[in-house]
C-alpha cells in the first residue's frame, strides 16, 4: 500500500512538472491604487465614482469610510470578512485634506490574449524564476492544456473576444477554488459573478484533461495570434535587430537573432526529457551563459513547391537567442544549435528524433536560412509563371471551343527568288501580289523577307502567319519586297495592293487571310 501511494505521489509530481500554470496579473480590487485615476486608494473625505454603465466586480478587503459614493447600475462589491463602508460626517480629521473626486479605472479592455497580463507560476502559486527557458508569444497566454489561476481574494474583469469557437483550459482557479471539470465550471458560470468577470464573444471551456502525448501538445492559440501580437506590440511594431535577416519562429510576433532548430520526431520522443538534457548538458556551460531556449510542439505548414498549401505537420521547434550585440548577436545561439544538431546526428534514434534542420541569423552573417528562402522564392515564381501560362492557354482553348475565337491556319509560302531588271522595273512591281480569292480575318500577319540575293535580286517573301477572327473582305495583298538589300520582319494585313507597300517592320492595321479549301497562294512574276 505504501509503495502504491509513493508511486501515485511521483506521478502527481511529474504531471505538475509538465503542466503550465499561468496567473492573471491585474485585478479590480478596491484597495489597488492603480485602479483609481489618481493612483491612490480613496480616503474618508473623497467622493467615489463608479461609471454608471460599466459592469464591475470589485473586491473590498477592509473597512472604508467615504463621504459619497456613486455605484454602477450593474455591478457587485465582494466584501471580505470585516470589510464594509461607513459614511464620513466630517467631525474628525480624515488625514487627506478636503478630499477629491476619485474615479474607478476602466477594465473593459483587459484582454485574455494580452501576454503582458499573464505570468508563469509554480503549482503552489509562486512566480517562476526567470531562467534559461522562455516561451514564444502565443504560448505566453494560457494554452489548451494549461491551468489558469486568478489570485485568491481578488476580483477581475477579462475580455474574452476570440477567433476560436471555444477557449480550452485544463482547469481554472477562482477565489481559492480549483475548477477542473466541465460540470463544476458550468455551475460557476450559472452564478452571479461570472457575467461580471468575463465578457466578450469567447467562451471558456474547462476540460480537466492533460496533454496525452510525451512529445507535448501544440498550444492552440494560432487563430488568435493576431490578437496576441496586437496586444503585445501596439502601434510601435517590432524593434530593430542587429542581424541582417532575422528569423521568425512559429508562434512568435517578431523576428529574432539566433537560431531555430526544427525536429521531426518519432513516438518515442519525450519533450520534457529532451528539454532537461539540453539544459543540463549545454545551457549550464559557462560558454552558453546568456543563451535562452524556447522549446515546444508547433504545427508547420506544408506546401507544394513552396506555393500551394497542403496541410500541416507537428514538429518540435527550438528557438535559441542570446544577449549578444552588434556582430556578436546570435553567435552563441548559433554555436549551441550546431552542437544540438551534431548530437542529434549521433544519438537521434535513441532520443526519438528522426531528423533536424537548423536556421541561423547572426549579426555577422546573412543566416543559414537565406539561401533556402531565396530558393523557395525562385521555385514559387517558377510555379506561378507555369500556372499563369496554363491559365492563359486554358482560356484560349475555352474561347476556341465556345466558338468565340477561330484561328487562321499557318501559311509558309516558298517564293523563289526572281532576278529583276533594275534598269527597267515593272510598273506594277510596287503593288505586291494580289490574291482576291481569299476571305480575310481580323488580326495581324507576320511576314518574313530574306536579304537581297546575288546579282541585285530582291529578297523573297518566305511566308506569313495569321491569327484572328474571320470576316469577309474583297482582297488581300502581300507587300512587295521594296527596300532591297535588307532583311527584316514586317507586319501587315489585307487590303488593296498599291503604291507605297510596307517595308521591313512596318505595321498596317489590315486583317490577315484565311485560305479557301481548293486554292492556295501562288507567286506570280
Amino acid at each position: 500500500m505504501g509503495s502504491l501511494l509513493f508511486l501515485l505521489g511521483v506521478l502527481q509530481l511529474l504531471a505538475a512538472a509538465r503542466a503550465a500554470y499561468k496567473q492573471w496579473i491585474p485585478n479590480t480590487n478596491f484597495e489597488t491604487a492603480s485602479n483609481w485615476d489618481k493612483e491612490r486608494v480613496p480616503c474618508a473625505s473623497d467622493v467615489i465614482h463608479f461609471e454608471k454603465n460599466k459592469v464591475l466586480s470589485v473586491f473590498v478587503g477592509s473597512p472604508h469610510t467615504v463621504t459619497e459614493m456613486f455605484l454602477p447600475l450593474n455591478g457587485e462589491l465582494l466584501l471580505a470578512p470585516g470589510a464594509g463602508f461607513a459614511a464620513f460626517d466630517g467631525s474628525w480629521d480624515s488625514g487627506c485634506g478636503s478630499g477629491a473626486v476619485l474615479r474607478f479605472a476602466d477594465a473593459e479592455q483587459r484582454s485574455w490574449f494580452d501576454p503582458m497580463l499573464w505570468q508563469d507560476v509554480s503549482p503552489v502559486g509562486g512566480r517562476e524564476p526567470a531562467g534559461r527557458i522562455f516561451s514564444v508569444d502565443e504560448e505566453r497566454v494560457p494554452c489548451q492544456y494549461d491551468d489558469v489561476i486568478f489570485q485568491p481574494e481578488t476580483s477581475f474583469r477579462v475580455n474574452l473576444d476570440s477567433s476560436q469557437p471555444v477557449i480550452r483550459l485544463r482547469s481554472i482557479s477562482l477565489m481559492g477554488q480549483e475548477l477542473s471539470s466541465a460540470e463544476a465550471w458550468a455551475e460557476y458560470l450559472g452564478g452571479p459573478s461570472a457575467p461580471r468577470q468575463f465578457h466578450g464573444n469567447g467562451t471558456l471551456q474547462v476540460t480537466g484533461a492533460r496533454c496525452p502525448h510525451s512529445s507535448g501538445c501544440a498550444c492552440g492559440n494560432t487563430q488568435d495570434g493576431h490578437r496576441i501580437c496586437a496586444s503585445l506590440l501596439g502601434a510601435a511594431g517590432c524593434p530593430a535587430l542587429p542581424c541582417q535577416s532575422p528569423l521568425r519562429p512559429l508562434g512568435h510576433c517578431c523576428g529574432v537573432c539566433g537560431a531555430v532548430v526544427t525536429l521531426d520526431f518519432t513516438p518515442d520522443f519525450d519533450l520534457q526529457k529532451y528539454q532537461d538534457r539540453v539544459v543540463q548538458s549545454w545551457l549550464s556551460l559557462p560558454k552558453y551563459e546568456g543563451v535562452q531556449m524556447a522549446i515546444s510542439k508547433v504545427h508547420s505548414a506544408q506546401t507544394f513547391l513552396g506555393l500551394l498549401p497542403r496541410g500541416s505537420v507537428p514538429v518540435i521547434q527550438i528557438v535559441l537567442v542570446d544577449g549578444g550585440a552588434g556582430e556578436q548577436a546570435g553567435t552563441a545561439a548559433q554555436q549551441l544549435a550546431t552542437d544540438l544538431v551534431g548530437d542529434i546526428a549521433q544519438h537521434g534514434a535513441a532520443l526519438g528524433i528522426s531528423s533536424s534542420r537548423m536556421e541561423v541569423a547572426t549579426g555577422s552573417t546573412l543566416g543559414g536560412h537565406a539561401g533556402g528562402r531565396a530558393a523557395r522564392r525562385i521555385a514559387a515564381g517558377t510555379v506561378l509563371g507555369l500556372l499563369s501560362g496554363l491559365l492563359v492557354l486554358g482560356g484560349i482553348l475555352f474561347l476556341y471551343r465556345k466558338g468565340k475565337l477561330r484561328p487562321c491556319p499557318l501559311h509558309l509560302h516558298r517564293l523563289w527568288d526572281q532576278a529583276e531588271d533594275t534598269a527597267s522595273p515593272e510598273p506594277a512591281s510596287d503593288k505586291g501580289f494580289d490574291n482576291p480569292m481569299f476571305d480575310v480575318v481580323s488580326g495581324l500577319c507576320l511576314g518574313i523577307r530574306a536579304a537581297r540575293g546575288r546579282g541585285g535580286a530582291q529578297g523573297s517573301v518566305l511566308g506569313v502567319f495569321c491569327w484572328g477572327c474571320c470576316f469577309p473582305s474583297p482582297s488581300f495583298a502581300f507587300p512587295s519586297p521594296a527596300a532591297a538589300g535588307t532583311a527584316g520582319i514586317w507586319l501587315g494585313g489585307g487590303g488593296a495592293a498599291g503604291a507605297g507597300s510596307p517595308g521591313p517592320a512596318d505595321v498596317l492595321p489590315q486583317p490577315p487571310v484565311r485560305p479557301q479549301r481548293d486554292r492556295d497562294l501562288t507567286a506570280r512574276p
